[in-house]
């Protein structure tokens, strides 16, 4: 089942590039090629760790759609259970770090 659903994630994220060229028009190529190459959940994984705001992050903030964010992705059902506590605080940190209000 764990397996099912990192693969259905993978394909989220793809999404998530997907969605950010046809909804915010900002091609992430760079992101689509780290999920791509690393798979969808060690990617996310990846982009947590980094001490900087990922420039997708910044760019979609930006452009008012954080809802487009691999972070925003993250943190909903199901796909939560797959992180940790503290990636799932990271990805809530830069979400509320970040919102209007």
């Amino acid at each position: 089942m764990a397996d099912r659903l990192e693969d259905l994630f993978h394909e989220r994220m793809v999404d998530v590039y997907r969605n950010a060229l046809n909804q915010a028009n900002y091609k992430a190529t760079k992101f689509l090629e780290m999920v791509t190459m690393q798979g969808g959940l060690a990617a996310a994984r990846t982009l947590l760790r980094t001490p900087y705001l990922p420039d997708g992050f910044a760019e979609l903030w930006s452009r008012g759609r954080l809802d487009l964010t691999m972070e925003y992705l993250l943190t909903q059902e199901p796909w939560s259970g797959l992180f940790t506590p503290e990636e799932l605080r990271i990805a809530r940190q830069r979400l509320a770090d970040h919102s209007k209000g």
